[in-house]
């Protein structure tokens, strides 16, 4: 449960930190604070005397800084120049092609649609040809892993990319 007291000090500081912002728009105080009599409370919109010189804009969200019209506007064409992103040019691909990588990948991908073409249709294939698919699958997926870098290639990689 909170206080009085507590309700005003937060007030008084989010009052704070509005007033150190930047530019603003004067608002007319709701909640005067307590024990300050400098007649505010005789004024119907709250406004104290020392804030007389600062005028209300009629729309508190039409408020422009200074510089706003102080240089023209760039033209459609030069912003889309300077907005449009261009990517990076990507890096080298870490190793070369090699013909052992290509039967091995050949090995993965194909051996496995060779067996189910195979069982689909009741294929006869000699024992031997089928060990030596067995064998190409299991050599290739072994050369592949055996290929495989080590460490990561940043450290601090966490494999994210965007």
């Amino acid at each position: 449960m909170t206080s009085p007291g507590d309700d005003s000090r937060t007030e008084l500081a989010w009052r704070e930190i509005v007033e150190n912002y930047g530019e603003r728009v004067l608002l007319p105080d709701d909640d005067p604070a307590p024990g300050a009599d400098d007649g505010a409370a005789d004024d119907p919109s709250g406004a104290r005397a020392d804030d007389a010189h600062d005028v209300e804009p009629d729309d508190p969200y039409d408020v422009e800084p200074a510089d706003a019209h102080d240089e023209p506007a760039p033209d459609r064409d030069e912003v889309a120049e300077v907005d449009r992103f261009r990517p990076p040019t990507p890096p080298p691909l870490p190793r070369p092609r090699t013909w052992q990588r290509g039967v091995a990948w050949t090995g993965v991908l194909v051996v496995p649609l060779l067996a189910l073409v195979i069982a689909l249709f009741s294929l006869y294939v000699t024992p031997l040809l089928g060990w030596a698919l067995v064998a190409w699958f299991v050599g290739g997926f072994g050369y592949l892993v055996s290929e495989m870098p080590r460490s990561p290639r940043d450290p601090w990689d966490d494999g994210s990319r965007v």
